[in-house]
């Protein structure tokens, strides 16, 4: 049994098997992360919410993952990658059943977050995964290859499970969610392996015995520049899981007055646009061998094309529907932080500097939304429609204001970043 376990890991195309099925619990991943967004009306009537408390409950999800993402770099560092993974997963289908049972907002906030908990290694696990089966040259288009699949997964969690909410209730449609986690977590521990028979990927043979120390995280966590790319991240990042994962199909309702489901129709063009971007600017960045002109041009890009959707309301739907793109597309550059951050680092250390720049995104996503919340509550002017609070496109302009400023900021970040040449440090 273990010759042919062996036989089967050593194919070609098995690394590819690995990725695919981190890349499915990405997309898993996201459609959680996003779910809120297709069921604002529903779940502010069955918790009696306001926008702020729509955000909060919507942020649990990232205020548990925080948590986490603590220790996520280490323990996949130290320990087997594959059973953090599975378990991981589980506990992702546990909360979104949980979720969809829940009567009371309090346990509904508590399996959201118990959704973050596991959410947490996605990002992480696949990097990891990615470090140990595939070569250095591969790891740019790898890794953006990573927001390919968590926008995939973004998309249907617009489009498709809105529709399974119109058709069969959001409660029912998350029961499958649940079914859906189960069936992935036992699929990866039974296929995934923690590492390569030869051990050929990223990780050489002298960084495969260290054992990460104490010493490597304190050199992560000191390191300037570390922190200058976590925070580039999180303002680079905050404006797409804000606007697209929760706050854009109200917007686009209102603005235009458009169906629930073509509003998730067009938001679903800023997850197509990452799943583009992030890969394409990749392979750009490699050809030219640097990481920061790619990230500040699309910086640029983003922050005007956000501006422009925001504040201009009569766009034609087809000119809108390129404009959510063209943000989604350049916002993507903001995964090219992941692979400079991997190269101003050592090896040994992949997996916590990851972390380190994913928690960037999670602090800011979960601040940004119910933040949003915050700002539509206290411009409210008091109208109500069918019990809930009524929110008009002047009122979303103001609230959404913070998302142009998040890229201004992470624009200007990009200056007082180092340029790492694409080269990877290596232990000493």
């Amino acid at each position: 049994m273990s010759i042919e376990k062996k036989h089967f890991t050593a194919h070609h195309f098995y690394p590819w098997v690995v990725i695919a099925l981190a890349a499915a619990f990405l997309f898993y991943k996201y459609i959680l992360q996003v779910s809120p967004s297709i069921m604002t009306e529903d779940l502010m009537r069955v918790f009696h919410l306001q926008g702020t408390g729509l955000g909060n409950l919507a942020a649990s999800f990232f205020y548990s993952f925080l948590i986490a993402q603590l220790f996520v770099g280490v323990l996949l560092d130290r320990y087997s990658p594959r059973l953090l993974t599975a378990i991981a997963i589980f506990i992702c289908a546990a909360g979104v059943y949980i979720f969809c049972k829940a009567n009371t907002l309090n346990i509904a906030t508590w399996a959201r977050a118990l959704m973050g908990v596991g959410a947490a290694f996605a990002t992480v696990s696949y990097m990891k995964m990615t470090s140990l089966w595939f070569k250095p040259n591969q790891f740019a288009f790898v890794g953006g290859l990573l927001a390919s699949a968590a926008m995939l997964g973004a998309i249907a969690g617009q489009v498709p499970l809105s529709l399974m909410v119109s058709t069969f209730g959001w409660r029912e449609s998350l029961y499958f969610c649940s079914i859906i986690g189960l069936i992935l977590a036992g699929l990866f521990y039974l296929i995934v392996r923690d590492k390569p028979a030869g051990a050929t990927g990223l990780i050489s043979e002298r960084t495969k015995v260290e054992k990460i120390s104490f010493h490597d995280v304190w050199m992560v966590l000191s390191n300037k520049q570390n922190w200058l790319i976590t925070l580039y991240s999180g303002l680079a990042f905050a404006p797409i899981d804000s606007f697209a994962g929760l706050w854009c199909i109200p917007f686009l309702k209102e603005t235009y007055q458009v169906s629930h489901t073509k509003a998730a129709f067009l938001a679903s063009f800023i997850f197509l646009g990452v799943a583009f971007g992030s890969p394409l600017l990749g392979l750009w960045s490699d050809r030219i061998n640097k990481r920061l002109p790619v990230m500040r041009i699309n910086a640029s890009v983003a922050l005007v094309a956000i501006i422009s959707i925001i504040y201009v309301n009569h766009f034609p739907l087809w000119l809108l529907g390129v404009l959510l793109f063209i943000f989604g597309f350049s916002t993507g550059a903001f995964m090219l932080g992941f692979a400079l951050g991997r190269e101003l680092n050592k090896i040994t250390v992949a997996a916590t500097i990851i972390a380190l720049i994913n928690t960037g995104d999670i602090i800011f996503s979960a601040l940004t939304q119910p933040l949003i919340g915050k700002l539509l509550d206290a411009h409210w002017h008091g109208k109500l429609i069918a019990g809930m609070h009524y929110f008009s496109t002047i009122e979303y302009r103001y609230a959404l204001s913070v998302l142009p400023a998040y890229l201004l900021l992470a624009l200007i970040l990009l200056f007082f970043i180092r340029e790492s040449n694409s080269q990877q440090l290596v232990p000493e």
